[in-house]
């Protein structure tokens, strides 16, 4: 079969099924499976599709944002082990910064470190917090209604007053060329200020986040450490080559 004509099949059945598993293409095209991971790789270099572990899946929506409602029931396994490692990281008297998200809330049950501060721009992170004794502070800002985040000139304004050891960020994309990415440019300007402002780094995100971008650019692959779950084997590859990559299983 030519490349034309797999190429086809492949994205004719990704618009019916939205995810495909390598072996289905490998049956469906009657090719081995070397030559359909070139072929989604060239498709992928196209902007037609996104490699993802063990298959493809089509890009997702860019402009629009879920609800934290919706986030939150949306690979919650991945996210608590991606969530119970980063908290591990965070060390006694660090001052920290804990970015709005459901992946970032997910930490603070596992956070054993003493004598911490952390400085948060997500409304829903302030009981579980508190619940902890966690010495907490709020950058201030306006509320935005989907993420419950703080972001505008009143956010920033709040973060300039802190240094961080640790920033713990969230993001909707993660993309070799455009880095890291989320819908909203004015909540791309706090994570990307609260990055800028801490000693190092991490970005949580499960593995549906790679190989996706969305509106607005927060910052280079390189300026953070990108904790993840299993992902396929040649995408991390990629993406290590770029930054480091901690995945967690």
């Amino acid at each position: 079969m030519l490349t034309p004509e797999r190429h086809r099949i492949i994205l004719e059945l990704l618009e019916q099924k939205g995810v495909v598993k390598i072996q289905e293409l490998v049956e469906a095209t009657s090719s081995s499976e070397s030559t359909i991971r070139r072929d989604l790789s060239q498709l992928e270099k196209e902007k037609k599709l996104k490699r993802v572990h063990g298959g493809a899946s089509l890009f997702q929506q860019r402009s629009e944002e879920l609800s934290i409602s919706e986030k939150s029931t949306k690979n919650l396994e991945e996210k608590r082990m991606i969530a119970q490692y980063a908290a591990s990281l965070i060390q006694d008297g660090d001052c920290i910064y804990l970015d709005a998200g459901t992946t970032t809330f997910q930490m603070i049950p596992y956070i054993s470190a003493q004598k911490i501060k952390v400085v948060t721009n997500g409304l829903t992170h302030l009981e579980a917090l508190l619940g902890q004794n966690i010495e907490t502070y709020l950058t201030g800002g306006y509320v935005k209604k989907t993420t419950r985040a703080l972001i505008g000139k009143g956010a920033q304004e709040g973060l300039q007053s802190y240094r961080f050891d640790k920033a713990f960020m969230g993001v909707n994309g993660i993309h070799l060329e455009f880095g890291y990415t989320t819908p909203d440019p004015e909540e791309a300007a706090v994570k990307s200020l609260a990055m800028n402002l801490s000693q190092k780094s991490f970005v949580l995100a499960d593995h549906t986040k790679f190989n996706e971008f969305t509106f607005s650019k927060i910052t280079d692959l390189n300026d953070a450490v990108i904790i993840t779950d299993e992902i396929d084997q040649e995408i991390l590859e990629e993406f290590s080559a770029k930054t480091a990559v901690k995945v967690v299983k």
